[in-house]
């Protein structure tokens, strides 16, 4: 495979993967804000943009933060590069790329999430209609994945597709546990309160993992059971050993298929690691933060060797 196709793939999936998540983290941020006594969200909107990545460059714009100016920054401001609407067009870009490398399907459930979604993200969304375009943007970036996973061959561009799909969704729900424990709690005296249960469930929403986690757990809501669930659980697909394992996976099948045993390889089974035979008690007494800032370390690492190990660029 050339590594100009590699790439392509690499990141058509990895920006649809981060429209979703920005998607996601602005509905937490909307559910979190609701937790909150006083009608002053600043905390909660700048969190949600420091998670995303977006703050340096809200702040470069705007002299203060309102709900409604972080909202549109993440959502469709041209100013902003990682806003959704502009990763859902270089998804695009990069779909039409490697339109020979993807099916008839893939291609047209892209081609149609660009359009839907430029086309709605137009103009500014009203506070009424965002529930409505939150879900529109999950659910057609869920239709790629669908005709990705329903109609693509098994090979080697697969395999791109789904790495760029799990070291994206991997850093994403790192960013989001992050965000929770460090950033959001308004003092140390709500640890363990009402207020730390509700934010922490709030958590589970936002990855769509309630129903999972209530299968898994009950109804018993207790942040050291989250966090588990969130980072050890294998079969909770954002999780991360879940991401990892997947990673480990397709870039085992891409060094069998080229017989080439690749550094990101090992990085990849080092990622795992982490999370097989671990308990969660020592994550929290190590401090979740410095467990979480390991991980993303680990991701960036991994996905800079990527590209030197498949030669994006040649």
């Amino acid at each position: 495979m050339l590594g100009k196709t590699a790439h392509g793939l690499y990141w058509l999936y990895r920006y649809l993967e981060r429209a979703e998540n920005t998607a996601r983290l602005i509905a937490t941020g909307q559910r979190i804000a609701l937790t909150r006594s006083g009608s002053d969200s600043t905390d909660e909107w700048r969190s949600v943009m420091q998670t995303v990545g977006v703050l340096a460059g809200f702040r470069e714009h705007h002299d203060e933060i309102t709900k409604d100016a972080a909202i549109d920054w993440m959502l469709r401001d041209p100013n902003n590069p990682s806003s959704v609407r502009a990763a859902i067009a270089t998804a695009r870009h990069n779909a039409r790329l490697v339109r020979t490398a993807v099916t008839t399907e893939v291609w047209e459930a892209m081609n149609g999430c660009h359009m839907a979604v430029d086309k709605t993200l137009a103009r500014k969304v009203n506070e009424r209609d965002l529930p409505g375009v939150l879900g529109m943007i999950r659910q057609r970036t869920a239709l790629v994945r669908g005709t990705t996973n329903g109609t693509m061959l098994r090979n080697d561009n697969y395999d791109f597709a789904r790495i760029g799909t799990f070291l994206e969704r991997a850093d994403n729900t790192a960013r989001i546990l992050d965000m929770k424990y460090y950033v959001l709690l308004p003092s140390v005296m709500a640890v363990g309160s009402r207020l730390d249960n509700v934010q922490w469930e709030t958590i589970l929403r936002s990855v769509s993992g309630l129903g999972g986690y209530r299968v898994a757990h009950g109804t018993d809501v207790r942040p050291l059971n989250i966090a588990h669930f969130l980072i050890l659980d294998g079969r909770m697909p954002r999780s991360l050993k879940f991401c990892a394992s997947k990673l480990r996976d397709n870039l085992g099948y891409i060094a069998a298929g080229y017989d080439a045993d690749n550094p990101s390889l090992q990085m990849a089974e080092n990622l795992l690691a982490m999370f097989t035979h671990q308990d969660i008690e020592p994550v929290f007494e190590q401090g979740l933060h410095e467990y979480i800032q390991g991980v993303l370390l680990s991701l960036g690492q991994l996905g800079q060797q990527i590209e030197i190990d498949y030669r994006f660029y040649d």
